[in-house]
């Protein structure tokens, strides 16, 4: 791929509960991102493994997207590693290769909370395509929302590795 982006969010909440939320996106994220996404659905897999593919719906009001199916190239649940790549919405017209790629790992040694990596590679369908600096910057508000969501909410989310995976 030709471009890369990356970015680095600390939040409050342990690793784990991260990880369990993001797994949960499928439902998770529609109810406590309504202005975000309409729906979330796993139109092929089992919504927790490589191969799976989701198509997200999102709000009105959010720019230039309506929708965009993702698939899930990569899930190690002991590390807490998920890729997935777009394959089909209005990004593949502006991105002939988007492929997203987060890892959450406990914040260092003694300090309370998580690390959140997250990188995109892309490239772009011409020069006219501008940097998707846009999602960069939504990544970082939802791992912040969602930190805050778990922290308000903390009995509601338990850790398994049997949820579904994150979108972001």
């Amino acid at each position: 791929m030709g471009s890369k982006a990356e970015l680095v969010v600390e939040v409050k909440s342990p690793a784990e509960k991260l990880w369990a939320a993001l797994r949960d996106s499928t439902e998770l994220f529609p109810k406590i991102f309504p202005q975000q996404y309409k729906s979330i659905e796993t139109v092929e897999g089992d919504g927790k493994s490589a191969g799976t593919v989701r198509l997200l719906k999102y709000a009105e009001g959010v720019p230039m997207l309506t929708f965009a199916k993702e698939k899930v190239e990569l899930v190690d649940d002991e590390n807490r590693v998920v890729s997935y790549s777009v394959v089909d919405g209005e990004l593949v017209n502006f991105y002939k290769n988007f492929k997203i790629t987060l890892k959450v790992s406990p914040a260092k040694e003694g300090e309370a909370g998580a690390v959140v990596n997250w990188s995109m590679e892309f490239d772009k369908a011409s020069e006219q395509v501008p940097d998707p600096d846009v999602i960069k910057e939504t990544a970082t508000k939802t791992f912040h929302d969602l930190d805050d969501y778990l922290l308000k909410n903390q009995a509601e989310i338990v850790p398994s590795a049997e949820a579904e995976i994150a979108v972001v």
